[in-house]
């Protein structure tokens, strides 16, 4: 990884400086791209040598790409992109949807340099779109930053984390994405297109939690903050009354809350985790945990963070240790938002089908999210709350399940996670967003030949 402590470099992509005047579209001065599509790139096979992937994480979805390249430099992403009839970009393959597969091109990032560019005096982080949240924390806390949230795992791909809406926890802890100022892509032509906040602000917030339907996403600029402590405690046996009748102490405990349940057992265990330099709530409830436990009940905790001692943010923030995330999941996952004022009526809906859950579930966590003006982020425009669901590999009964619970939330307005399941239509899926006709015109403007659209984004918003 490149690392880069400086305010402005103005061959960087996505150019960090305030008020630089930057275009909405550049080409950074290296012209159209040739219009060899496979110029310089090779069919994947990964840095390490292993194979190019087949399936997603959890092997429900399998890639059925035409071909999936694997290029090692931005111009070379440039002509894939600018020769491909249909492309897709690959993260880290953690999506459970079929938001990647695409009968065209598959495009992998991962062995573009991964250089990552410090803007200390605007608080900010430029880094490629490959690099993991476990590779930024490392570097932002060694040069005294820190993201202000984190998802559950880091081992995933920033851009894709973005695409998708992905989240931690926390009453004033918004949606990944929405710590994004600026993003670089690759559009359809193979031109260059630089979006920033502060620039480019009628498109912007549809372009950040965008599904992989406006271009290629190379590199992304990030807000950051002065690095921080924090230490973390569980509370278990905690009654499932107690937190439904104490919603807001709960949720307003600790800096990030998580609360796990199996909805049938009438208790649950939670996550505290408190930053150093705030002050300390005085919720207390069940008894509090000596020492690591997992999530799911009988898991070995040893791939657990650390608890009862104050540590990095980036070692806190998280459940599970960076860099333990194997290589494939038993597992399926759901997750849907509703919003923050409906949570105790949720909680209800699910306790009386906790018992129906119960042959398909390993785990229900709820966690708080703030609104964001993002279009097609699950919290947009509304405080939300997130309730997850970590499912045995059986996907009947999972379905099963799952067509349960979204049938006693649907009343609520449910937003499924993009990259989760979810046995809502598309149609239904969308209409609870208020700017779906804008995204979709966005997509037009920016992709008039869908080239960037797949089965799951036509689901969405059929081509007309």
């Amino acid at each position: 990884m490149t690392y880069v402590v400086q305010r402005y470099n103005s061959e960087h992509c996505c150019s960090t400086a305030q008020g630089a005047g930057t275009p909405d579209r550049m080409t950074h001065g290296i012209g159209k791209p040739a219009p060899d599509p496979i110029s310089s790139a090779r069919i994947a096979t990964g840095q390490t040598g292993r194979p190019a992937p087949s399936t997603n994480w959890a092997s429900n979805i399998s890639f059925g790409a035409a071909r999936t390249l694997q290029p090692e430099s931005l111009d070379s992403v440039r002509r894939i992109v600018a020769g491909s009839e249909h492309i897709r970009a690959l993260g880290c393959g953690h999506s459970f949807s079929g938001i990647v597969e695409t009968p065209g091109d598959l495009i992998l990032l991962d062995a573009l340099p991964r250089t990552l560019t410090i803007d200390s005096v605007n608080s900010q982080v430029t880094v490629a779109s490959a690099v993991r949240y476990t590779e930024l924390a490392d570097e932002l806390h060694r040069a005294g930053f820190a993201l202000a949230n984190m998802a559950s795992i880091p081992d995933i791909s920033i851009a894709g984390a973005c695409a998708t809406g992905t989240h931690g926890s926390g009453d004033d802890q918004r949606v990944l994405a929405a710590s994004v100022v600026a993003l670089q892509l690759v559009a359809a032509d193979g031109d260059l297109i630089e979006l920033r906040r502060d620039l480019s602000r009628d498109t912007f917030p549809g372009s950040v939690v965008a599904l992989g339907a406006l271009g290629i996403v190379t590199c992304l600029t990030l807000d950051i903050e002065p690095a921080y402590e924090m230490s973390q405690r569980v509370h278990l046996g905690v009654r499932l009354d107690e937190i439904q009748e104490g919603l807001n102490d709960v949720f307003s405990a600790g800096y990030s809350v998580s609360v796990f349940t199996d909805w049938y057992s009438g208790e649950a265990n939670v996550w505290v985790k408190q930053r150093a330099d705030r002050s300390v709530s005085a919720w207390a409830a069940g008894v509090q945990a000596p020492h690591e436990v997992h999530p799911i009940p009988g898991m070995p905790a040893q791939l657990c963070t650390e608890l009862g001692i104050v540590g990095p943010w980036h070692e806190r923030l998280i459940h599970f240790r960076a860099r333990t995330a194997v290589e494939a999941g038993n597992e399926l996952q759901s997750e849907v938002f509703l919003p923050r004022n409906l949570a105790q009526r949720a909680i209800g809906a699910l306790r009386d089908i906790g018992n129906l859950l119960a042959p398909a579930l390993l785990v229900s966590e709820v966690r708080t999210v703030r609104a964001d003006d993002l279009w097609l982020s699950p919290a947009y425009g509304r405080d939300s709350v997130a309730f997850h669901f970590t499912w045995r590999d059986n996907g009947r009964e999972v379905m099963r399940a799952l067509a349960l619970i979204e049938q006693r939330l649907k009343p609520f307005g449910p937003r499924p996670h993009w990259g989760k399941l979810t046995t809502l239509t598309p149609g239904e899926v969308i209409a609870t967003y208020d700017r779906a006709a804008d995204f979709d015109q966005l997509t037009v403007d920016f992709d008039p030949s869908f080239k960037f659209r797949n089965d799951f984004v036509n689901g969405l918003f059929p081509i007309r």
